[in-house]
């Protein structure tokens, strides 16, 4: 072994670098790695921000493999539909709230309870779609749940108007 060192360090002789470095070169140097450590700051940020979204990233794909398919999943025709479906009930939502007070709030209480069990069902539904994309009965079912939901909305929209609409009447009478 240490002649092979031997002869390494022989056939090297001549090639290694023993001159003195120019005059500020250390000043040079010392400049130049205090400006690295400002980039090398930035870097370490960006890594940082890099990981987490990278865990952001995994946590939610895996939280997606625990869920079930949606129905936008399965071609653009039904992505449109999801959609569609999402704004209408978005759109209805935002009305009823704007609907909303302490007379009129059991009222809006019960149908969003309602809301939430269709809600439920439609969860069911992705899950038995994930096992099955094929199934048009799935598909189907998915489809009437949305309007079941903005069914249940347009006819809470509907008692909230009538119920208005009595009471400006009772209190026209009672004047």
């Amino acid at each position: 072994m240490s002649d092979y060192l031997e002869n390494t360090f022989k056939q090297l002789k001549n090639q290694f670098d023993i001159e003195e470095p120019p005059v500020g070169h250390f000043k040079r140097f010392e400049t130049k790695l205090n400006r690295s450590n400002n980039t090398l700051k930035y870097v370490s940020i960006i890594g940082i921000a890099a990981s987490i979204l990278l865990f952001f990233g995994i946590w939610v794909g895996s939280s997606y493999s625990n869920s079930g398919l949606e129905l936008a999943s399965i071609s653009p025709k039904m992505e449109e539909t999801q959609t569609f479906f999402t704004l209408s009930i978005k759109k209805e939502i935002e009305a009823v709230e704007k609907e909303r007070n302490k007379d009129n709030e059991k009222l809006i209480d019960d149908a969003f309870n309602e809301l939430k069990k269709l809600e439920l069902e439609y969860t069911k539904l992705t899950f038995e779609l994930k096992e099955n994309t094929t199934n048009k009965r799935i598909i189907y079912a998915m489809v009437l749940n949305f309007q079941q939901r903005i069914e249940v909305l347009q006819n809470l929209l509907t008692q909230l108007n009538n119920v208005k609409q009595l009471k400006i009447k009772n209190y026209e009478t009672a004047i």
